[in-house]
């Protein structure tokens, strides 16, 4: 039972909520919040509040991070947009080299599950891709990976290797600031790949058409022509051309022949329990189709080595015309708006296509372009901005908070909300950039079809799990006995609590951290009341508890999870 002091507390949260949903720029949540209040319909992206002027500091950290905190808030204000950047390109901390150590697939004894889930799952990477998210220093070489990820997908669903999925997920952050050909070239030639989209072993005479498909389609050019402001080309009668023919995707399989796995220890390529899926594929020139194949305007002669077939195809597809505004929107949808413009889209476009020295595909160039643009900088009315997808919203909450992790909870609950990072349900992704904004003909919003109605009460409880339930001796927290090296989660409540009885203090960073200064004077005061509504004798815990409420109520609301 609650006690007339709790229910007083969760009346007064419930009150905040509802004016959050409800002012001017709730979120525009509120019409589709059944009687019950549990959230129908995904939050969609409305007018800023009438005189906001939102922090750009902040949109820049929520663009191009893993989530606001004071520090990274303070760097970017000290260095400026370029000068922060810079400064990021220039970053390093986040890995998954040393997991990609291959082992046999008869490694672990028959039913040994701790040692399967270290050599034969995600887990150890996804930890990694959290813990580095939540506290490594180069957060726009993540984000842009994570972006990368979303692209060009390979997932646990299809191949259980952690070495594997760990060697692949490296790929992103070696080149996310490098050469987009070098990235395409790597990820054909990687042995996890080659058996996530059946290159490896495809052969002369009866190749696999499934990676030439898929390359085409999805991480380079896609189906139809583009215009390079990302507008489809079309024929005379109006319909799209596309970009490539069935017997064009049958001319690259027959490139892509003659591949097979390096093998653990170098052991017979006849050995299939020693697949070793963190090297590249090694030629098997026996199984190469030599003849001549012609393709997107090119011609390989026959008698062209495997290697060069190789890099004819990744060539034909990174020169592409098309190629340059299907990156661009992609990119541009995952960092800071589905909605784009077709002069934005064309304007990155540009620059992939040459860097001002004239280099194409320079991802550097790339991402300095998307992020400074106009349009990037400045919203758009009410298009602008993105719905936080379940993994940057478990984040960017953390990140608000404070914490320490080694990712083991947030790869637990990663799940539930319908994300397990680098376990995509198929080629495609959790979802396609050009999913609509429900209720609307026109625009998109990819992560809406991850934010279901139980989706949306899971992530509330999640909220509440770590907020007004976060304190540090949480079960969920613990360090996991069977994952070596495994420190936990804490979240970090010391800065919180310094502002001891200075409410004003904790609304000014909450409406920062999370609403980069977005809030109408009406939700901060009724932000305000829910936490002088929490009262204790200790004046340290009621610092800490009065934060964890107002978090709590900052982090279900339909603001929170649009980034504007």
């Amino acid at each position: 039972m609650f006690s007339v002091t709790k229910r007083a507390r969760m009346a007064g949260a419930a009150m905040a909520l509802a004016i959050l949903a409800a002012c001017d720029g709730g979120g525009g949540a509120g019409s589709g919040t059944s009687a019950g209040g549990l959230v129908s319909a995904p939050p969609q992206p409305t007018q800023t509040p009438a005189g906001a002027a939102l922090d750009d500091s902040v949109r820049l950290a929520q663009q191009a991070s893993f989530g606001p905190n004071m520090a990274l808030v303070e760097r970017i204000r000290a260095l400026g947009v370029n000068g922060w950047l810079d400064e990021q390109f220039a970053a390093s901390g986040s890995t998954y080299a040393d997991l990609a150590t291959d082992v046999r697939a008869n490694f672990c004894a028959s039913g040994d599950n701790a040692c399967s889930a270290l050599h034969f799952s995600r887990t150890p990477v996804a930890m990694r891709f959290y813990a580095d998210a939540i506290s490594a220093p180069d957060q726009l070489r993540q984000r842009v990976a994570f972006a990368l990820s979303q692209m060009i997908v390979a997932s646990e669903a299809g191949v259980r290797a952690t070495a594997g999925i760990a060697a692949f997920n490296q790929l992103f952050l070696t080149y996310a600031f490098g050469s987009y050909r070098d990235l395409l070239l790597a990820v054909t030639m990687s042995g996890y790949m080659g058996d996530y989209l059946d290159m490896a072993d495809s052969r002369k005479g009866t190749p696999s058409e499934n990676y030439a498909r898929e390359f085409l389609q999805l991480f380079t050019m896609g189906p139809d022509k583009l215009q390079m402001d990302g507008s489809i080309q079309r024929d005379a009668s109006g319909g799209p051309i596309p970009n490539y023919t069935s017997d064009e995707i049958r001319e690259v399989a027959r490139a892509l022949t003659g591949w097979t796995y390096a093998r653990v220890d170098n052991a017979a390529i006849s050995d299939s329990q020693a697949i070793a899926y963190a090297q590249p594929m090694i030629a098997v020139p026996s199984r190469y189709d030599s003849a001549e194949k012609r393709f997107l305007g090119t011609v390989v002669a026959a008698g062209t080595s495997q290697q060069a077939s190789v890099a004819a195809v990744v060539d034909a597809a990174f020169n592409h015309p098309s190629t340059p505004p299907f990156v661009a929107r992609h990119l541009i949808t995952h960092l800071v708006t589905p909605n784009p413009s077709p002069a934005y889209i064309g304007r990155v476009a540009a620059v992939f296509v040459n860097n001002g020295s004239g280099v194409r595909g320079d991802m550097k160039a790339v991402v300095r372009a998307l992020l400074t643009d106009a349009e990037a900088r400045a919203p758009q009315g009410s298009t602008a901005g993105k719905l936080k997808e379940p993994a940057l919203a478990m984040t960017s909450l953390a990140r608000a908070i404070g914490f320490t992790t080694d990712g083991y909870v947030f790869q637990q609950r990663d799940t539930g909300l319908a994300q397990p990072v680098m376990r995509a349900p198929s080629v495609f992704n959790f979802y396609p950039d050009d999913f609509p904004l429900p209720g609307s003909a026109t625009l998109r919003s990819p992560a809406s079809k991850l934010m279901t109605a139980p989706n949306q009460l899971r992530l509330h409880n999640l909220v509440y799990d770590w907020t007004v339930s976060g304190d540090a001796t949480r079960s969920e927290y613990a360090a996991v006995a069977t994952v070596p090296g495994s420190s936990g989660s804490a979240p970090v409540w010391a800065d919180w609590e310094a502002l001891a009885d200075n409410v004003d203090g904790m609304v000014d960073r909450v409406n920062l951290l999370m609403f980069a200064n977005g809030l109408t004077k009406a939700q901060r005061d009724a932000l305000k009341a829910a936490g002088v509504a929490v009262t204790n004798a200790d004046p340290k815990l009621q610092a800490r508890k009065r934060a964890q409420m107002m978090l709590y109520i900052a982090g279900t609301s339909p603001m929170f999870l649009v980034d504007r």
